[in-house]
Order: structure tokens, then C-alpha cells, then sequence
């Protein structure tokens, strides 16, 4: 599976490696009542495992792991990814048929650093994976799920006009190791040229 990289005004989205690990574990350190509900890597051994892992999955095809570095002096702000990338059977004949991109996709393991938070950097992450999905990728559509009781990540999917679809319930592990329930948003392929005039407008507000 191939790398990607991402760059922007604000940061850069670097393929995961072992190289950002001393980066992880110092944004991570920063402030750590921010990960509550997110399970975040906080020393070198964690993180090695953390890494180990995205990359695994990024190997075999079904994530693509992404260190969030500002641009102006290479500090690693935190991490997101690509994963659950599905690549649909399309019959013979539809337009769709033989692709080797996928179809869906969610974002997630989103995470970032105190003095990332209130900045471009997450408002420029989410431009640049989405434009990536929508525009290169061409996807049909794009997910998120957060923890329920996450206040702050259900707003900030809101404020960018991604759509409420329901709640699951016992979906996933928690940070607290307790079965949580998952608000799921999306946005769809029609709605993408809405959510990039938002986002633009978030990154370049006018006076």
C-alpha cells in the first residue's frame, strides 16, 4: 500500500513512523485531560506499539497513518488516519468496476497536541483528508464516530457541516476500557463542495 503525504499553509501529514515517536509522547504530554476519551500514547513504549501497529495496518491495505507536523518548525502536533478503507466489488459493466481506490473510508485516531487545539491545525487536517478522499480517491462518502460523552469532537464535526446518522450503542472500547457508545457523522460525496466552502471559510475567514 502506497504512503501519502499531505502538506498545507499550516501543517503536513507525514506517513507514521518510528521517526515521530519522541514527537508523539511530547504532544501527548502537553496536556493530558484533553485525551479522556481517547486512547493516547504516552511513553516511548506506547508509542513504539502505537506506531507498529498504523503501520501494520497501513501494510496490509486497510490504513493510512499520518503524523500532523506544523509546517513552520516540524514539531509533531499529534496523529490521525485513513482506516477502514473499503474497496467495493462493482460488477462488470458500472462505472465504478476496476478501480483500485476505495469506495468509503472513515477518519479517525484524530488526535493533537494542547497547543494544537483552537488552531488551523485540525480545520487544515480534516481539508486535507478530505480533499484527498473526495478529490483523488473519490470516495462516495467519509465517516467519523466519537465517544458520545466527547462533547468537543461532536461540535467540531458539527461546525464543519459533517451529518449526524445515529448513535451506537456498546460499538467500541473506551479510554476507560468501558463499552461506550459511538456517535457516527458523515459527510457524502454531494455534500463535499458545502463542507470545503466551510472549511475554507474557517481557514480564511473574511472580514
Amino acid at each position: 500500500m502506497s504512503e501519502l503525504l499531505l502538506t498545507g499553509r499550516h501543517v503536513r501529514l507525514e506517513p507514521l513512523n518510528q521517526g515521530h515517536v519522541a514527537g508523539l509522547v511530547r504532544a501527548a504530554a502537553t496536556d493530558r485531560v484533553l485525551y479522556q476519551w481517547s486512547p493516547i500514547p504516552q511513553t516511548d513504549m506506547e508509542a513504539q506499539r502505537y506506531v507498529e501497529t498504523a503501520v501494520s495496518w497501513r501494510e496490509a491495505g486497510s490504513a493510512y497513518p499520518f503524523a500532523i507536523v506544523r509546517m513552520r518548525d516540524g514539531i509533531v502536533l499529534g496523529s490521525t488516519r485513513f482506516w477502514n478503507v473499503e474497496r467495493w466489488l462493482w460488477p462488470a459493466g458500472h462505472v465504478r468496476h476496476g478501480r483500485d481506490l476505495p469506495d468509503v473510508c472513515e477518519i479517525g485516531y484524530t488526535w493533537l497536541s494542547s497547543m494544537a487545539i483552537r488552531t488551523a491545525a485540525n480545520t487544515e487536517t480534516k481539508r486535507l483528508m478530505l480533499t484527498h478522499a473526495f478529490e483523488s480517491w473519490q470516495v462516495l462518502s467519509v465517516c467519523f464516530y466519537t465517544d458520545v460523552r466527547n462533547s468537543r469532537s461532536r461540535a467540531a464535526l458539527e461546525r464543519i457541516g459533517a451529518q449526524y446518522d445515529g448513535t451506537l450503542r456498546a460499538h467500541r472500547m473506551a479510554a476507560d476500557y468501558t463499552a461506550r457508545n459511538s456517535v457516527r457523522y458523515s459527510i457524502v460525496a454531494a455534500e463535499w463542495p458545502a463542507v470545503r466552502r466551510r472549511l475554507d471559510e474557517l481557514l480564511d475567514p473574511r472580514p
